[in-house]
């Protein structure tokens, strides 16, 4: 919804250099040959906008529908996973956060390579800065910064797989950070995918300001 933001629409439909943040996140999965079809998840209210804004102006035909939304990302996934028309237990889907508008055709074509292989794949790239695990305002640990990776998306899933883990967790009431920490739930081992620190998901005014500077040296 984007309260963070503190615009007036969603931050999906701020203008990125001309052009809605989902626009550009849509584009990159429209015109990579790995991807076969894509499901868009919006707030209802937003749909029609969706179509007409983003759909139809910019003529992705890869687009097979705008499905509702739920209250919790995880909803949304759910909602997304059990309208996908025509898919098999071992097809591979790829779940992507619809404001992270720098993700690359490399991107989806190692996630979609390694969650075939493995059968579950997050992106992520490893953590710059020192971590500390912080209890009432005091530090309780320092892990090794060797072990921390910073999750991204595209997650990449087999179908079966990832229906399997969002029905279960809907039986038992279970809500998950991501995708991947179902998998994990239910000791399903999740490959990593290296990513890209400019891979970034814009939520604030200032991850905006750094997404408009990667455009301008890219142009």
């Amino acid at each position: 919804m984007g309260k963070r933001m503190g615009a007036g629409s969603n931050k999906q439909y701020l203008m990125l250099d001309g052009m809605p943040i989902l626009a550009r996140t849509v584009r990159t999965f429209q015109e990579a040959d790995c991807i076969d079809a894509i499901y868009l998840i919006s707030p209802e209210q937003e749909i029609p906008f969706c179509r007409s804004e983003v759909v139809e102006r910019y003529g992705f035909t890869k687009v097979r529908a705008i499905v509702p939304g739920g209250s919790e990302r995880q909803h949304s996934v759910y909602n997304g996973l059990r309208a996908i028309d025509g898919i098999e237990p071992d097809d591979v889907v790829l779940i992507h956060d619809g404001v992270r508008p720098f993700v690359s055709v490399q991107m989806l074509e190692d996630s979609v390579a390694a969650a075939r292989e493995a059968g579950a794949c997050v992106v992520a790239v490893p953590v710059k800065d020192t971590v500390k695990v912080v209890r009432e305002g005091v530090v309780a640990a320092t892990p090794p910064r060797e072990t921390l990776w910073l999750a991204q998306t595209p997650q990449g899933f087999r179908y079966g797989l990832i229906r399997a883990a969002h029905d279960q967790a809907a039986a038992a009431g279970f809500l998950g950070t991501d995708d991947a920490s179902l998998m994990e739930w239910q000791g399903q081992p999740v490959r990593v995918v290296q990513g890209d620190y400019r891979n970034i998901k814009i939520t604030t005014p200032e991850d905006l300001i750094l997404a408009e500077a990667f455009l301008k040296e890219k142009n």
